[in-house]
């Protein structure tokens, strides 16, 4: 066990506030849904205050509901951190993006608007195969 000093617990205290696990903080992580699992993932990036998130799929496996409390703490975020999101839901990128980057063999193939990306026939046809 280890203490933490008066900065370092506000800080945990924030940052389990922000991550909705404040009530869970004497439980132990593998009782946790796999949507708080993924919750206390991005937590513990937060607790080293890093300037830019990359997330690979975060709502993979999640419950609509967790779904949607990912996205609100997504944009709690908004002015504090940037954030680089990989996600094929495309109803939870619409949700927290203004900007969608559509990558294709390393290159970008589209950037816009979820809709501007989704209408576009490079992206169509890349990814739908038509």
């Amino acid at each position: 066990f280890f203490r933490l000093d008066s900065a370092q617990s506000d800080r945990l205290a924030e940052v389990l506030h922000t991550i909705h696990l404040a009530d869970s903080v004497r439980g132990q992580a593998g009782n946790l849904s796999h949507g708080q699992k993924q919750w206390l993932e991005i937590g513990m990036l937060l607790m080293q205050d890093p300037k830019l998130l990359l997330l690979d799929e975060p709502v993979a496996g999640m419950t609509d509901e967790e779904t949607e409390r990912t996205a609100e703490l997504f944009l709690s975020l908004k002015g504090k951190h940037s954030l680089m999101v990989v996600e094929h839901d495309m109803s939870f990128i619409n949700t927290i993006s203004d900007i969608v980057t559509v990558l294709c063999d390393g290159s970008v193939l589209a950037q816009g608007t979820l809709a501007q990306v989704q209408a576009d026939e490079r992206v169509i046809e890349v990814y739908l195969g038509r």
